[in-house]
């Protein structure tokens, strides 16, 4: 298994070998460890002395269900501290049959490139004629050009720019290129240094092959069992996928409502996964409400919108998408939220972001909750880079400085998932204290069996859930799978073992997750991240939430207590 750096200043790359030693290090672990120890914390985020890393799960390339996700990491423009997003897709499988453990990115420069990278090297090529496009367009001509079996990394419009809001796509398994490395403006990151777009070519290269293929398989059956047999993944998820959370979060009076102002929208049925999977099915033709992102994905959950005439408009329509694009902005109509959806695709944006910073423009009076014809031409005006599209470009926090905002909805510089954390107060503990900013994928603990409106106790929940999170995104599992496997980590260090050929144990996995976490602080201390970084804003403190009458209330000593000393645990 071997690293690949590229030195985008001048266009040169090189090989090195990743130790046997180090053949757990993979995903977030390994990204985080290349920014901690390669990139100074002050660095600028769009200057030569940060880093892009993108990095493979330790399964990724398997075949294992589910377990196709890859990471991107970097010091963030948006937080200013350290980032790892994830996402599935197709390009991480590439990137595994291409020998290649992760990719790291050095240097910056002023035009855009394309580069190739196959079994016999790294090529480069001016990508000028793909610039000033939607990714749907740009993709399609990189398919008709390098081969439709190719693995693809590319930024939109938003990332040439350089906005904050940026993100990274990759293509589905059926050639979308609509799964996104969101979090973080990591897409500003690729564009400061000239890459438009990373192809993937694994022609003439074997499949991946476990080293112990008889462990690996008997675990993977095991696994695939479970995956099955749970509610969550084997009935849930495939049946309404992330949606199915827009009547959960709603009851709980945890649904993000006009700027995270109230969790109850009394319009959440219109938009809820029950009404998404209706209209998917009512229409028929290219949607549908059961679809895998990676190949060979028991749980499914991702799916197709189409039109009413039953042309597919794009994909997926998720629980966040929802929420940012959905109550947030008082929308109760799901094609606007789609449309929303599609646009931000098509620019290369984080749909959380997106939406939260126009949330934040609603609450400014831009426009009024509820105008989605407004909100749909706020979003192209960033789409066209006009003045105002550049401000929506910069995120939730750069508008609510601009317009004057007080009640805007960031940790550490990043927009909060849809969740008010008010009423799931675990993830208002991790929205304070990950490393990462407000964000859900972190330490997500809406499942936990915990009463979310009680501050007693979410702490340790959290803390639990920000390992867990961090395990799963090594290994390059989805998320998801975690409510099967329930804690059961011994069957993961078996699938390991079984496909890297070196004895990992439960304690090797969740030590490293650790010491990742561990990383992640520390790399956020050097670049000036302080106790006073890890909380809410203070109106979440005062003002009651008056769907769930409840504020936050978690006592400031216990928020403390993670990420002290580097450590949480």
């Amino acid at each position: 298994m071997k690293l690949l750096r590229i030195n985008m200043e001048n266009l040169t790359y090189r090989y090195e070998d990743l130790p046997d030693s180090e053949l757990l290090w993979g995903g977030r672990a390994l990204t985080s460890k290349i920014v901690h120890d390669e990139v100074p914390p002050t660095a600028h985020p769009l200057g030569p002395h940060n880093k892009l890393v993108l990095a493979n799960g330790v399964l990724t390339g398997s075949l294992a269900s589910s377990a196709e996700r890859s990471s991107m990491g970097g010091k963030s423009p948006l937080t200013g501290g350290i980032k790892e997003s994830n996402a599935g897709g197709t390009a991480g499988l590439k990137l595994g049959r291409l020998g290649l453990r992760a990719i790291i990115f050095e240097g910056i420069r002023d035009d855009f490139q394309i580069i190739r990278i196959h079994k016999d090297g790294v090529e480069f090529e001016p990508a000028r004629d793909l610039l000033d496009q939607p990714i749907s367009e740009a993709a399609a001509k990189i398919r008709q050009r390098y081969g439709e079996d190719v693995g693809l990394y590319m930024i939109g419009v938003a990332g040439e720019r350089k906005m904050l809001t940026a993100a990274i796509a990759n293509m589905d398994k059926d050639k979308s290129p609509t799964r996104f490395y969101g979090r973080g403006g990591l897409g500003a990151v690729a564009g400061a240094k000239g890459i438009k777009a990373v192809i993937l070519d694994d022609t003439g290269v074997e499949r991946n092959k476990p080293k112990d293929p008889q462990r690996f398989r008997s675990a993977m059956k095991i696994y695939a069992q479970w995956l099955r047999e749970a509610p969550g993944t084997g009935k849930i998820f495939p049946e309404l996928g992330t949606a199915a959370m827009v009547k959960t979060t709603n009851k709980l009076g945890a649904l993000p409502t006009r700027n995270f102002s109230t969790g109850s929208f009394e319009g959440h049925e219109a938009i809820s996964g029950e009404t998404l999977r209706e209209t998917i099915l009512a229409r028929g033709g290219e949607g549908t409400p059961t679809h895998a992102c990676m190949p060979g994905c028991a749980i499914r959950c991702s799916n197709i919108y189409a039109d009413v005439n039953g042309k597919r408009i794009t994909s997926p329509i998720e629980y966040e998408n929802i929420g940012l694009l959905g109550s947030n902005l008082g929308i109760d109509d799901l094609d606007a939220v789609v449309e929303l959806n599609r646009l931000c695709n098509e620019y290369g944006v984080d749909t959380i972001e997106t939406g939260a910073a126009i949330g934040v423009a609603m609450e400014a009076g831009l426009l009024n909750f509820g105008d989605k014809e407004g909100a749909i031409n706020l979003l192209k005006e960033l789409g066209e880079g006009t003045p105002l599209g550049r401000i929506i470009g910069g995120g939730a926090e750069l508008v609510g400085k601009i317009y004057g905002v007080r009640k805007v909805p960031v940790v550490k510089g990043q927009a909060m998932p849809a969740y008010d954390p008010r009423s799931i107060k675990g993830l208002g503990v991790t929205f304070a204290t990950s490393p990462q900013g407000a964000d859900h994928t972190a330490g997500q603990t809406v499942r936990a069996q915990v009463n979310h409106h009680d501050a007693s106790g979410q702490v340790e929940v959290s803390r639990e859930a920000q390992k867990v999170n961090t395990i799963f995104d090594i290994l390059g599992i989805c998320y998801f799978a975690s409510s099967a496997v329930a804690g059961r980590f011994d069957l993961l260090a078996d699938m390991v073992s079984g496909y890297i050929g070196r004895e990992i144990t439960a304690d090797d996995i969740v030590g490293l997750a650790q010491e990742t976490l561990r990383m992640e602080h520390a790399f956020n201390r050097g670049a000036g991240m302080t106790k006073a970084h890890d909380r809410l804003p203070e109106h979440f403190y005062e003002e009651i939430n008056p769907a769930s009458q409840t504020v936050f209330d978690v006592p400031e000593e216990e928020l403390l207590a993670i990420g002290t000393e580097g450590r949480v645990s």
